[in-house]
């Protein structure tokens, strides 16, 4: 069943609840460190609100008992500054307050309503039937003609703010929706051969997306990197030394060196491990054969080498397709910066290139790489879109 677009909705002088993914890094101040996630949904919110839509933005940040667990309204103020059209803020989300927020509106205006998570419910499970019966739907709706969810980085969480809408409201995917969900579904479709770089430190779902690529048929090769390489190498017999084996095992990663293991036996000839990684010895990057491992004492193996990096690259220069979901090492160290920065300039060359979000993304934007043709706003929910996995608010727009 498709899923109704803003093409599909006539939003003059409609009070249309928007749902968005906001949550953003904060300063020890309390500012916003990274609006990033801001900028993605002007494109949504400018077309609803130049159609003289009445908006009203919905959103979480932060988590209950976390640092971030904010109020939006300095969300609210970027927004407003980012937008051609006034922006408000009101400290409420279901109640009378928020309903006269909505209510007052005029056309091509909007506000934003106060943190979703502020409400218990909000972080709460619910199928889409019963969280039409949560406080914050029952309340909010009424005020409301129809709802867009736009938030696909929280689209792997059946939350009342992202399922319970669809069940009292007319429903509809905003554009970043709408393009994610085109360029993450839609990967057994770009041209071959099509090569997948998996990375990080999320062992399991990196894995999972490699086991998925494989199993389908979707990937011609895949380039291992970062805490997944290390998992790799160990299921090769590779000694990665104390501190990188304790690493795997603190998190309880050992069930993924046999299934790592499990994937060599089947796929050998695709996947691509590091033939060398760094480390650090007397406070400088110190780079070595994967034959010559284990390192010195409490050496951690922190990122690929200079000679992976150029394999990778001759791989990737033959690629035509692309996709990239995890950073190569601890890039966020300007010791270990050069594995992911390597991989992730080499693959913005490839024809048609799709980037994961989460760490993936922050990595692009640290190291300023463009030239990638689809950058993920979602790390949970890009994983499910590639691994074929639920994601409830999708099927909730259904």
């Amino acid at each position: 069943m498709a899923i109704r677009t803003l093409d599909d909705l006539a939003a003059a002088n409609r009070a249309i609840g928007v749902r968005v993914d906001i949550n953003s890094p904060l300063t020890a101040a309390g500012g916003l460190a990274d609006d990033a996630r801001l900028r993605a949904h002007v494109d949504t919110l400018a077309e609803l609100l130049a159609a003289d839509a009445r908006v009203a933005v919905l959103a979480h940040q932060g988590r209950p008992g976390g640092d971030e667990f904010a109020r939006l309204e300095r969300h609210a103020d970027r927004l407003d500054a980012l937008l051609d059209a006034p922006v408000s803020y009101c400290d409420a989300t279901f109640s009378t307050g928020a309903r006269d927020a909505v209510a007052d509106l005029a056309p091509g205006e909007a506000v934003v309503l106060e943190n979703t998570r502020f409400y218990s419910e909000e972080y709460m499970t619910f199928a889409p039937e019963r969280a039409a019966d949560t406080a914050l739907v029952d309340g909010l709706a009424p005020a409301l003609d129809a709802y867009v969810n736009d938030a696909f980085a929280a689209a792997h969480r059946s939350q009342p703010s992202l399922v319970g809408f669809p069940e009292v409201l007319p429903s509809y995917a905003g554009r970043v929706m709408e393009a994610e969900l085109d360029a993450l579904s839609g990967v057994a479709d770009t041209p071959t051969p099509r090569t997948y770089v998996v990375g990080g430190a999320k062992v399991p779902d990196s894995v999972e997306v490699a086991a998925h690529a494989l199993s389908h048929g979707l990937a011609d090769n895949v380039l291992v990197t970062g805490v997944v390489a290390n998992v790799f190498l160990a299921a090769t017999g590779v000694d990665l030394g104390r501190a990188s084996t304790d690493f795997i095992h603190e998190r309880d990663y050992g069930t993924e060196i046999a299934r790592a293991a499990d994937l060599l036996a089947a796929h050998n000839d695709a996947l691509h491990l590091p033939v060398d990684v760094a480390v650090e010895r007397d406070g400088a990057r110190c780079e070595l054969s994967t034959d010559a491992l284990p390192p010195a004492g409490d050496e951690a193996v922190c990122d690929i080498g200079s000679d992976t990096v150029d394999a990778y690259a001759d791989v990737l220069a033959d690629s035509e397709t692309v996709v990239v979901n995890g950073p190569a090492g601890v890039f966020e160290d300007d010791l270990f910066a050069d594995g992911t920065r390597g991989v992730f300039d080499a693959a913005s060359e490839v024809e048609h290139s799709i980037v994961g979000g989460g760490d993936t993304a922050a990595a692009i934007r640290r190291f300023d790489i463009t030239g990638f043709d689809h950058v993920s706003t979602g790390g949970g929910a890009a994983i499910n879109l590639l691994t074929d996995a639920d994601l409830p608010a999708v099927a909730a727009l259904r």
